[in-house]
């Protein structure tokens, strides 16, 4: 179809058809600009992975054992204690900086005299609140290098700083702070969820 327009005619057809056209190469190229926006801005499949939950069997951690696994990169150690180390705990209080807990190292549900869901269970991020390092695994009491009152726990060969087995601070050590306990939960008995922190867990 034809139209004349100041003595030229025009096919309108024609210019429909390329009206479309410029629009859709328009839209096209508008999409291809805003997707690698839109993508740049969410977080990578390595970050998603870093900072997602890990799920721990927890199943064969005998009492008195410590299992180490990472999260965020960080080593994640989950200690089975036994009766005779939570007996321990509340007879040290006077020697600890935060025996209470009162910093916030911990989630809401883990301000208690274990700093922990499961009383037998103590899961702690395994890095210093000094300068980084990442503490060993003392449980032995009365360890000759420690001293005799040495009552079990965590210390950091890095400084000499010293947490007991709820990773609370020792007094007079270069630690400010008791170890961080991260969010985690339990699926029943045997799995332990890391990185996922639940009200009331």
């Amino acid at each position: 179809m034809s139209q004349e327009v100041d003595g030229q005619k025009m096919n309108t057809s024609k210019r429909k058809f390329l009206i479309a056209a410029t629009s859709a190469v328009g839209g096209v190229a508008a999409v291809a600009v805003a997707v690698p926006l839109l993508l740049s801005m969410q977080p990578s499949a390595r970050a998603k992975a870093a900072g997602a939950p890990v799920e721990v069997d927890i199943s064969k951690v005998e009492p008195g054992m410590l299992l180490t696994v990472e999260w965020r990169g960080k080593p994640v150690w989950i200690v089975n204690r036994t009766k005779e180390m939570l007996d321990m705990l509340p007879k040290i209080d006077d020697r600890l900086t935060d025996p209470n807990s009162d910093m916030p190292q911990q989630p809401a549900y883990c301000k208690n005299p274990t700093r922990s869901i499961k009383p037998e269970y103590l899961v702690a991020v395994g890095i210093c609140t000094h300068l980084g390092c990442s503490p060993t695994f003392r449980k032995e009491v009365g360890a000759a290098d420690l001293g005799a009152d040495w009552p079990g726990g965590f210390f950091c060969p890095c400084h000499g700083s010293r947490f007991d087995l709820a990773a609370r601070v020792f007094k007079g050590v270069p630690a400010p702070l008791n170890l961080v306990i991260p969010p985690h939960q339990y699926h029943g008995d045997a799995k332990l969820l890391i990185g996922v922190d639940t009200k009331g867990a």
